[in-house]
């Protein structure tokens, strides 16, 4: 009786060890998986846009005679990457200030990506909405947007360029030009510190 039990559980082990066999030799056979396509300018531009991620503050300096009392003043910017990884919002403010937009400015800027081009769509406190286009630097430290369209009036001007640079992962630098409706320009820059 014992050898028929044992006879049995061998005859029935058999085809399940041949079928894991025959399996795990089609694992073997399959065809390589390809190499995933290289990044293209604009992915590799907003994958520099998504290492801004986090927390950061430093002074800004302007060339805006009327602005000449912020030069020093610290900015706080929050850059974080939602919408599964298809978006990065930037906001920027006065630090130390609450959210008060009757007091306070506080535009939000979105980076994305269509039809393999950078986006930059800016919600203006001066209220409109600049679009920008990106082009990363040869060095790949730097993203420049240039003006494209307008959303909204341009009575008050617009945000009409914008540079973001990366100095190591704890520094970079934002630059933002704004076109006044008599032509002038005006620039900013921010120097900031990661601090979360």
């Amino acid at each position: 009786m014992r050898a028929v039990r044992l006879i049995l559980s061998v005859a029935l082990m058999s085809p399940a060890t041949v079928a894991v066999a025959q399996s795990d030799v089609h694992k073997h056979e399959s065809p390589a998986q390809p190499e995933p396509a290289p990044l293209s300018e604009a992915q590799k531009s907003f994958a520099l846009m998504k290492t801004f991620a986090g927390e950061w503050e430093g002074p800004v300096k302007t060339d805006m005679p009327i602005a000449a009392g912020m030069d020093g003043v610290p900015v706080h910017v929050t850059m974080r990457v939602t919408s599964r990884g298809n978006v990065v919002v930037n906001e920027f403010q006065e630090a130390n200030t609450p959210l008060d937009p009757a007091k306070y400015d506080h535009p939000v800027t979105m980076f994305y990506l269509d039809s393999n081009q950078l986006n930059l769509v800016h919600y203006c406190d001066a209220g409109n909405r600049p679009h920008m286009t990106g082009k990363m630097s040869a060095d790949g430290k730097t993203v420049e947007f240039d003006f494209a369209d307008l959303g909204g009036s341009d009575k008050n001007g617009h945000m009409h360029h914008a540079i973001f640079t990366a100095l190591d992962e704890n520094r970079h630098t934002e630059e933002w030009t704004y076109k006044l409706p008599n032509g002038q320009t005006v620039h900013a820059r921010f120097d900031l510190r990661r601090v979360k």
